[in-house]
């Protein structure tokens, strides 16, 4: 007759006290998308790393160029691998910078080099001029929009980030005051919408279309149709 007996066995803590403190520590730094974006790249590195039965503070910097080397093994782009090294290093330069290592790992880890230039191809002048027509068909609020994006070159963050407080006239030109990435305030002076291209009605000197998408039309009171003044958010913008 056999017995059968049972016993608790400890589960062995993830990580140590000293690395719960320095990731806690270097995530309590950064909030928002950042911060979710470096703790996925520590997720994933630190679970490369229990995978491997390899301490968190006691990693090489071979360690870190064979992290490297698998994530290109698995199809990863140069910016992703380049991004999870730099979060990487920030990690261990926070751990010096406590006092938890005495030198980063990741100091002289070879980074892929990356082209940040964009080899996208621009629109010529026919297919420019053919956008623009085919916005003009459409709703009012659309073509405003183009209009913004395609003859005054903003993005569609900073077209949609504006609002009709933002309108303004300078030497007689009707301009749209406008925040860069850089929070720096620029404006933007409005070009008029090609001749027929517009299902706007005639100007007025009370309401002359300024192309802001901010209004349903770019008018400076009532949309076209009779509906209130209101901003476009981005997720509405139109694809083209």
């Amino acid at each position: 007759m056999t017995a059968t007996t049972t016993a608790l066995v400890p589960l062995q803590p993830a990580f140590s006290d000293a690395e719960r403190l320095a990731l806690a520590g270097f995530l309590a730094g950064y909030r928002g998308l950042t911060r979710e974006a470096y703790a996925l790249d520590l997720r994933q590195f630190t679970t490369w790393c229990r995978a491997r039965s390899l301490n968190l503070l006691a990693i090489r910097r071979a360690d870190i160029e064979g992290f490297a080397r698998d994530l290109e093994a698995r199809g990863r782009g140069r910016a992703t691998v380049t991004r999870r090294l730099c979060t990487i290093a920030g990690f261990f330069k926070y751990a010096v910078e406590e006092e938890l290592l005495e030198h980063s790992p990741a100091a002289h880890v070879r980074r892929p080099r990356v082209d940040y230039e964009s080899h996208a191809t621009a629109l010529d002048r026919n297919e420019l001029g053919a956008m623009l027509v085919a916005a003009g068909l459409g709703p009012p609020v659309d073509h405003a929009l183009i209009s913004l994006l395609a003859l005054n070159g903003l993005r569609v963050s900073e077209a949609t980030g504006a609002d009709i407080e933002h309108r303004g006239l300078e030497r007689g030109h009707r301009t749209l005051t406008i925040t860069r990435r850089a929070a720096r305030s620029s404006p933007s002076r409005s070009h008029p919408a090609p001749p027929g291209r517009s299902t706007w009605p005639p100007w007025t000197a009370a309401t002359a279309p300024s192309f802001s998408p901010l209004t349903g039309g770019g008018w400076t009171g009532t949309a076209p149709g009779g509906s209130s003044a209101r901003s476009l958010a981005r997720p509405g913008s139109p694809r083209k």
